[in-house]
């Protein structure tokens, strides 16, 4: 069984964790497995929308603690570092990525949701931070979108006690955007991705990386930002097609991906 199932549907490329039988915890063929399928899905310019799921009863209950302990100092960088390779260039994708979770969600798999840039969670989804349980500190980019998400009081508290955090909590704090029912996971992630796929995906990672880079800039350094990225937008096919809609009083077509 391949540790990784990567599934292109139209415009939609899917990444699916597949070890099922250790609820897709993440070892080093899967960290390597992942970073080689964002890298695939940031060479397919056909590619609109970008989907994280995890096969079998869970998304991803965290980093696999048995090949971590055989060997602390070897095995770690062999998961962690394909597994920032991999987050760094998914955070930097120029299309939205959206994470589908189910069940456990914890650790790696934890990171992985927050790094998401949309999460969509079944109500039956629980998230851990875990860390801490096993004497570890956070990875994966984990600290990074946690402070922004929710403060760092609040972060703190989630990092430093370890305490289960239902799919109902988890949209109040701000870690999901959706709650939906466990059989309508699926379905609900489906026409959200189809949604996004006919959207204005130029203007979505446009859009993406000014929100991203807001918390590191000056007022200045993000208005300077935002207009060069609007100009740059205004230049291109989909903001012809946009504003040629509005003017219209139709909808848009936005066919071309990444104008």
């Amino acid at each position: 069984m391949t540790p990784m199932q990567y599934q292109v549907e139209g415009a939609i490329g899917r990444i699916i964790f597949n070890r099922p039988h250790a609820l897709n915890a993440l070892d080093s063929a899967t960290a390597v497995a992942f970073r080689d399928a964002i890298r695939t899905v940031a060479a397919d310019a056909a590619i609109r929308v970008g989907v994280l799921e995890g096969a079998g009863r869970a998304f991803m209950a965290g980093g696999d603690v048995a090949e971590l302990a055989a060997d602390p100092q070897g095995n770690t960088p062999r998961i962690m570092d394909p597994l920032h390779e991999a987050v760094h260039q998914m955070v930097e994708l120029p299309i939205p990525v959206i994470a589908a979770l189910h069940g456990a969600v914890a650790g790696a798999g934890m990171s992985l949701a927050l790094a998401a840039d949309l999460a969509i969670a079944a109500d039956d989804t629980r998230f851990q931070t875990a860390y801490c349980r096993i004497g570890a500190s956070p990875d994966g980019s984990f600290t990074w979108h946690l402070v922004r998400l929710v403060g760092l009081r609040k972060a703190m508290e989630l990092t430093l006690l370890s305490e289960p955090v239902d799919a109902i909590q988890a949209l109040s704090l701000g870690l999901v955007n959706w709650v939906v029912p466990a059989d309508e996971l699926q379905e609900h992630t489906e026409v959200l991705a189809q949604k996004l796929a006919a959207g204005a995906v130029g203007a979505y990672g446009r859009s993406k990386a000014l929100l991203r880079g807001a918390a590191l800039n000056s007022l200045p350094e993000q208005l300077a930002a935002e207009r060069q990225a609007f100009l740059d937008g205004a230049a291109g096919a989909e903001f012809h097609e946009g504003a040629t809609a509005f003017l219209q009083k139709r909808a848009p077509h936005f066919l071309k991906p990444k104008d």
